[in-house]
């Protein structure tokens, strides 16, 4: 007779679990107290930071090692941000980038995100909006990298910030933009009231709301035109869909 716990050599041993790698996060902020801020607070949420000081040593640790997401200041000693940026992506390292920077300017902004940002966050900020931003990044699918989204007759340039239907120029309020620019991303796809207050409005928690609501028929009433194909449509009891071909 067999005593329970004895091992029978026939059947393998069973695997023990293997933990799960931490979001690595590099973080390249010459501002030491903000840098320990943001440190404190993304690695209270799970998450694993390296933290260099300079851009010559940001750049150095990014083209070497393996991060999911990158923090950069644009104002950095020996290597400013955006030149960083621009050598990683000319050397064809494509991790997500969310640039810091005390410069708000819409051309501040264009210029973080022509040099190969992915986001833009001015100082000073709260630590709530830079973990929602973060999180936003990373759960961007592979196509995030495009400056141009194409879905059926749609076209969106992400540099210029222009949509037309079929080369006719569509006029979006900002708002507008970012939530046709989710949809675009993830044609045919049905997307809950959740997922776009979570990803779009960067809500972590999903209030009673008909924000979603509004915001989509505003954009109906701009996408799809009297006698043209409705490309938006309400999903029943799920949500949304932007259908194209």
């Amino acid at each position: 007779m067999t005593m329970p716990s004895e091992i029978n050599p026939s059947q393998p041993a069973p695997l023990a679990p293997q933990p799960v790698a931490a979001t690595r996060i590099l973080l390249i902020e010459d501002d030491s107290k903000i840098a320990q801020e943001v440190v404190e607070e993304l690695e209270s949420r799970g998450f694993h930071v390296q933290h260099e000081e300079s851009g010559a040593a940001g750049l150095s640790m990014g083209l070497n090692a393996h991060f999911d997401v990158m923090v950069v200041d644009r104002m950095l000693p020996e290597l400013d941000g955006l030149t960083l940026i621009e050598t990683l992506r000319e050397r064809k390292v494509h991790v997500p980038v969310l640039v810091l920077s005390a410069l708000s300017a819409v051309d501040d902004r264009v210029s973080g995100l022509k040099a190969g940002g992915d986001d833009y966050l001015t100082k000073p900020f709260a630590m709530e909006e830079l973990a929602a931003r973060l999180e936003a990044l990373l759960r961007r699918p592979d196509n995030s990298r495009q400056t141009m989204l194409r879905a059926g007759p749609l076209e969106m340039d992400l540099i210029e910030r222009t949509v037309t239907r079929a080369g006719v120029p569509i006029d979006l309020l900002p708002r507008e933009f970012r939530l046709l620019e989710y949809l675009m991303r993830r044609p045919n796809q049905v997307l809950t009231r959740n997922m776009l207050l979570e990803d779009v409005w960067n809500y972590r928690f999903i209030p009673q709301t008909n924000l979603v609501d509004v915001h989509i028929g505003k954009l109906r009433r701009k996408i799809d035109e009297s006698g043209k194909p409705a490309l938006i449509q309400s999903i029943r009891g799920a949500g949304f869909m932007l259908r194209v071909p």
